[in-house]
């Protein structure tokens, strides 16, 4: 029986075997994560024979290689959390921190806990490409509200109130109206200092050339509008500068949130649980896409208490002797993006107050026995996972 340890970093992975006795077989040893290297790290690990399992920490996407390349071969390899290994004392009183001593630490981690350690098996590369998708559109959402609210806060300084001149939603491709019309008109000056038939004739053109609908109504609002504002920049090349950089960067981004939302939005469509995702309610199009992304396949969690830790939103129990704490925080020691995700569900509920709905009769008898705000509402992403996780089973194992 060998346990072996491997310290994942970027593009390069540290080794170390002991026997079950902790003798060590191998002293740590570097190998990088190329195509020879990670031959070298097989044909290494497979020197030791079957009765061997290997444990390496989950680190972003850098294990990634090393697993599927021993998966592939047959060896058992776990994925573990580091915050477990960060805590596992392995029996020392010193604090060293280099990749050969974590290794070692790692390997005797996977022995003392080798029947508790779950066997890694790779993600569908559909179910894998969502999840990257996922992320990166939370990632580009957030970068996209912070370059709107940029742009806003300029357009304060140039044309105090031009965001709210139009009310139209997004496009497909992710253009919004308003970015277009100040990418033209960035300074209030462009259209006060002009007559009205004149800013109506600019204001028409430039509908058409964007393909939108032209209204002489909303350009005498605008007129209007435009008319006795304060800026304090004055209308300028170095200003027109800052203004039109800062709605192209908006633009840019924006088109491709678009076409990551739209890929997305493709990829959950092919996995058999997405039309039951669909069925929840408060779950859209992108919802269900990020929840699929992020729980991944149900049927690798043995319960629903499972997938409830693994999301985080898990009461942590607190007792000792007779003493027991009633009411406790949740461990968030899980995904967070699937909290996220689950937080917007309810949310939905909240807000819309569906009858005859399991997930908010649950939440609304909660709120309604006085429980705080975080409490009915982790309660409710609470029950809204179980239903999920026994419906979405279910139908998987059929």
């Amino acid at each position: 029986m060998n346990a072996i340890g491997i310290d994942v970093s970027k593009g390069k992975s540290t080794i170390a075997v002991i026997s079950e006795t902790k003798e060590v077989l191998l002293a740590p040893q570097e190998f990088f994560h190329t195509d020879e290297g990670l031959r070298k790290i097989v044909t290494t690990i497979l020197a030791f024979g079957k009765n061997t399992k290997v444990v390496m920490e989950a680190t972003g996407h850098y294990h990634e290689p090393v697993a599927q390349a021993l998966h592939k071969m047959r060896v058992c390899v776990s994925i573990v959390n580091p915050l477990l290994v960060f805590a596992y004392g392995d029996n020392s009183v010193r604090r060293v921190k280099t990749d050969k001593k974590d290794a070692l630490k790692i390997a005797r981690y996977c022995l003392d806990n080798w029947e508790e350690l779950r066997e890694y098996i790779p993600q569908e590369t559909i179910r894998h490409q969502l999840k990257l998708f996922s992320r990166q559109y939370n990632l580009c959402i957030k970068t996209v509200h912070t370059l709107e609210n940029n742009l806003v806060s300029l357009l304060d300084k140039t044309f105090p109130g031009a965001p709210g001149f139009f009310t139209s939603q997004k496009k497909k491709n992710g253009r919004q109206k308003w970015v277009d019309f100040v990418l033209a008109f960035w300074h209030a000056d462009i259209i006060a200092t002009v007559a009205a038939s004149e800013f109506y004739k600019a204001y028409q053109d430039w509908c058409e050339q964007n393909y939108y609908r032209f209204s002489l109504h909303k350009a005498q609002e605008i007129y209007q509008k435009s008319q006795g504002l304060t800026t304090t920049l004055a209308r300028s090349i170095d200003n027109k500068l800052l203004i039109t950089s800062a709605v192209t960067q908006v633009i840019a981004l924006a088109t491709a949130l678009a076409q990551i939302k739209a890929q997305l939005i493709h990829l959950s469509s092919l996995l058999p649980e997405y039309e039951h995702a669909r069925a929840f309610y408060g779950v859209g199009e992108v919802t269900a896409a990020q929840l699929i992304a992020e729980v991944g396949d149900v049927r690798r969690f043995h319960s629903g208490r499972a997938l409830i830790a693994y999301a985080g939103i898990d009461p942590l129990p607190k007792q000792s002797g007779t003493y027991e704490k009633k009411s406790t925080k949740t461990s968030k020691r899980g995904s967070a993006p699937l909290r996220k995700t689950l937080y917007q569900i309810v949310v939905t509920h909240l807000r819309h107050s569906p009858k005859g709905e399991a997930v908010y009769e649950f939440m609304d008898r909660k709120r309604t026995e006085g429980k705080p705000y975080f409490v009915y509402m982790t309660a409710a992403a609470n029950k809204f996972l179980r239903i999920y996780y026994a419906r979405v089973k279910e139908y998987l194992n059929d």
